[in-house]
């Protein structure tokens, strides 16, 4: 039983016995640092069912808890506020529960729960990846992963945008001016090579839309008559038509690209379990539009195209189907959904990380997807994030300035490779340990800084500020678990040691209890990142317990100094669950931590 409940129900069991009264809730918070104590109850939420005065409320409630409570030991009221001190044996005791068990406050899922399928990343295929992907990628990987470590079953997914215009422009620009180069005779990786076609597109049809309008064409007219866009428009047509020229080229084009992106996810960290394709589901929607019709979920409007009126929620009306029986993109999204639930049989809920420019998308979708009477509709969630900048400004693919996910990550490695040699924190490696340290730095410093922000927030991505090996940066935490290891290994320590119980009757220092105080709440953190979709909350509480750590280890001899034999063994020991606990918040980031730095 938790500490919290403990002392809710004993609180409960004092006013009660002292106020004759019944307690619905107690509120705790954490007690500031000004005054002693471990927890404190706020009494204000109490005088709607206690008449009184909040310090004598507070004095006869700490008195109860301390006579009755062997967890407490003292208190103090301050305006309205009840601290309360708790047994140092408290701590221990949780300390000797947890300390051999390298995953503490990670679940194993329930074979009879339900299952959530989180998507992200579901690029264009006419693109390498871009800043903006990495966002994604790196917050849709680590909910799944939090998520996960809460005790679910989790699939992660994608929806790759496979077809389109946008694809047809940069098959339309190969066959002009790419000279039948391939990935192999360029040596660049086929989302690269894809992607500067797609680019070559964009050149070309300006240059036509400005000789258009020289000729005397509006803007409007010269966008929509340049010879170029209409023949990628007709590819389109003869894609959507199974020419089979056209999708031979298709499927060429797609799997070079597929073979870059890999590549990316590799270098980034993550991975999927399984895969879905636009060019497969597009059409899935109607025949659940013909259901919306015959149930009243959706109309038909004069010209034949089918709506869903949605103003009585807040909404307008939303199109599903065009008047020439075309699904829309929201149509496509319906069947997808309804797809996922039909091969994931034991999926309860779905994530989708998607960028708040389409908020209003899935707030439509969840509501069609509920009034078409799915259950698992209730469970669907929208992880919506903000931009991605760089001081240098904001991307645009088309113009081919985009901030590359690849040259992303190497820039990183490369900036951790400066900071480092220029600190000197390196000298004693080989080349090749420093190679791969400097790409775990890199990435560490990339992953911690996007991920520490709420998804919410616009994000100024400063790559020279993340890699600081002080304040609240990956790897300041990195270099703090590299420390501990060091430690272990001068102290010799193998799983054994583990065996060794700490006495319950150790007095405890200030800085070992408020260090056992932030372990003990890595189990309810996991929940709560879970629940929130937040892996900011596990980067904050790891922030806060390397903090924690490192005062501890500056103000304490550990084991050199130490003539306490409990007292070497406990602090050992703490250290090891510390750096295991480090470990474990940053897998859930994605994010490796070196044994030595």
């Amino acid at each position: 039983m938790s500490l919290q409940v403990v002392l809710t129900q004993a609180v409960k069991q004092a006013v009660k016995t002292v106020y004759k009264a019944n307690l619905e809730t107690v509120e705790f918070q954490a007690t500031r640092k000004e005054f002693a104590g471990d927890i404190t109850v706020v009494m204000f939420p109490m005088l709607r069912v206690v008449k009184g005065n909040p310090l004598q409320i507070g004095e006869s409630i700490g008195n109860f808890l301390v006579e009755n409570v062997e967890e407490v030991k003292a208190f103090n009221v301050v305006k309205g506020f009840l601290n309360i001190e708790i047994v140092d044996a408290h701590y221990i005791n949780f300390f000797n529960t947890v300390k051999a068990n390298e995953n503490f406050g990670i679940l194993k899922s329930k074979t009879n729960d339900k299952a959530v399928m989180v998507e992200y990343s579901s690029p264009n295929t006419n693109k390498p990846l871009h800043l903006g992907h990495v966002r994604n990628n790196l917050l849709g990987y680590s909910v799944a992963e939090i998520i996960k470590a809460s005790g679910k079953t989790v699939y992660k997914t994608q929806i790759i945008n496979d077809r389109g215009i946008h694809i047809c422009k940069s098959m339309l620009a190969w066959q002009r001016f790419g000279n039948n180069e391939t990935p192999d005779s360029t040596g660049l990786k086929g989302d690269k090579l894809v992607g500067n076609h797609y680019v070559k597109f964009d050149q070309e049809y300006k240059k036509e839309i400005a000789s258009l309008i020289a000729e005397g064409k509006t803007q409007d007219e010269a966008k929509k008559e340049a010879p170029i866009l209409l023949e990628a428009q007709q590819m389109l047509q003869k894609w959507e038509a199974g020419d089979k020229e056209v999708i031979a080229l298709w499927e060429t084009m797609n799997q070079w690209v597929y073979k870059g992106f890999d590549v990316t996810y590799k270098n980034l960290g993550v991975d999927f379990d399984t895969l879905y394709y636009e060019s497969q589901t597009y059409l899935l929607g109607k025949e659940f539009v013909n259901e919306g019709l015959k149930t009243g979920v959706f109309f038909k409007k004069e010209d034949g195209s089918v709506w869903c009126d949605l103003t009585e929620d807040g909404l307008d009306e939303k199109i599903v189907l065009r008047s020439d029986g075309t699904a829309v993109y929201m149509t496509q999204d319906i069947g997808t959904a309804i797809q996922r639930a039909k091969d994931f049989p034991n999926v309860g809920g779905m994530v989708y990380t998607v960028g708040n420019e389409q908020d209003y998308h899935f707030q439509v979708l969840f509501l069609i997807l509920k009034k078409l009477g799915f259950d698992w509709a209730k469970n669907l969630f929208h992880l919506s994030y903000g931009m991605v900048d760089l001081p240098s400004g904001k991307m645009k693919s088309r113009e081919g300035t985009v901030v590359d996910a690849d040259d992303l990550i190497a820039d990183m490695a490369t900036t951790a490779q400066e900071i480092s040699e220029e600190l000197g924190k390196l000298d004693s490696y080989n080349d090749q340990e420093k190679s791969e340290l400097y790409k775990t730095i890199g990435l560490g410093a990339l992953k911690y800084y996007i991920l520490k922000v709420d998804p919410k927030r616009r994000i100024l991505f400063d790559p020279k500020e993340s890699i600081d090996f002080q304040g609240n940066t990956g790897p300041f935490i990195q270099y703090t678990y590299a420390r501990i290891q060091s430690i272990l290994r001068k102290a010799n320590v193998n799983k054994t040691d583990n065996s060794i119980n700490v006495p319950s009757t150790l007095i405890l220092h200030e800085k070992e209890k408020t260090l056992l105080k932030q372990l003990q709440l890595f189990p309810e953190v996991i929940q709560n990142a879970a629940t929130n979709h937040s892996p900011a909350l596990i980067a904050n509480f790891t922030y806060d317990l390397v903090k924690d750590y490192n005062s501890f280890f500056q103000n304490l001899p550990i084991v050199m100094g130490n003539e306490d034999k409990n007292s070497i063994v406990f602090r050992v020991q703490l250290s090891q669950s510390v750096g295991n606990t480090i470990k474990n918040s940053f897998k859930l980031l994605g994010i490796v931590v070196p044994e030595r730095m």
